[in-house]
């Protein structure tokens, strides 16, 4: 008997809850742990103290809330320094709403997985089990905001990704990665092997400072839409009709101003 309990608690997740209060982390520590299927490590609401404990710990999952009490560090550059300084550890942020903005937000820090504040508790239990074994969660709704701003039009030709920091033949990777394709099919559309595609997104990630194919994805949303209302806003500058004034003097002064937009 004694060994069976013992293979039990080996089987359990550990698993680090630290929410926006020492309250509300102490209220979601004691409430997962009676499920018996995870070891909880209970963090003190402080992003500074977070990273720290959780390099220490080594949790298979931490569950941060969005809201933590440090003005000074946003919860994407810490969710970012989670990833990059203990990769072992997936990420579930806890949402107070689920507003898209904050969605994608969350994804493109690295996150494996959103949960909101209104969603039923017994499923966040189901969502760390799934983060834990590396799959992606979220809601239909939250998943339908992700869905959303990748169904944007087509990567614009001109696009430059990180201020130019990419060469031409990884932003060719990335266009290929946002139509949603594999490794094996980039690698046949640009004649390639898949070992360099692979360096080519381990490089892409390093410079965008992000961990996987979906948030190089978000990334490129992001700046083909920021190109985009660059490029309509100089058309409507470059079209803009201009008014013009004759003032009689001692000659005739022409005095051209651009309308007020």
């Amino acid at each position: 008997m004694n060994q069976l309990i013992a293979v039990s608690n080996e089987a359990r997740l550990r698993v680090l809850a630290a929410d926006s209060t020492s309250m509300t982390t102490q209220l979601l520590v004691e409430a997962l742990g009676r499920s018996g299927k995870f070891e909880m490590i209970e963090s003190p609401s402080d992003a500074r103290a977070l990273l720290p404990l959780i390099k220490k710990e080594k949790p298979h999952v931490a569950v941060i809330s969005a809201q933590l009490d440090d003005p000074k560090t946003p919860t994407s550059e810490l969710v970012r320094s989670v990833r990059t300084e203990a990769p072992e550890t997936r990420v579930i942020l806890l949402l107070d709403f689920s507003e898209p903005s904050a969605i994608i937000g969350a994804f493109r820090s690295g996150a494996q997985g959103v949960f909101c504040r209104t969603d039923p508790f017994n499923l966040l239990a189901k969502c760390i089990q799934c983060v834990a074994k590396g799959e992606v969660w979220a809601s239909r709704s939250e998943l339908q905001a992700v869905l959303e701003a990748l169904a944007q039009p087509a990567l614009p030709s001109s696009l430059t990704l990180g201020s130019g920091l990419l060469s031409a033949r990884e932003t060719d990777v990335v266009r290929c990665v946002a139509e949603g394709l594999t490794n094996r099919e980039i690698a046949q559309r640009l004649k390639l092997t898949e070992h360099t595609v692979k360096n080519y997104l381990s490089r892409i990630f390093d410079k965008l400072g992000v961990s996987s194919r979906v948030e190089v994805l978000l990334y490129a949303v992001r700046n083909a839409n920021q190109q985009r209302s660059t490029t309509t806003a100089s058309s409507r500058r470059r079209s803009q009709p201009v008014s013009i004034s004759v003032r009689p003097t001692t000659g005739v002064r022409t005095k051209v101003q651009p309308i007020a937009q």
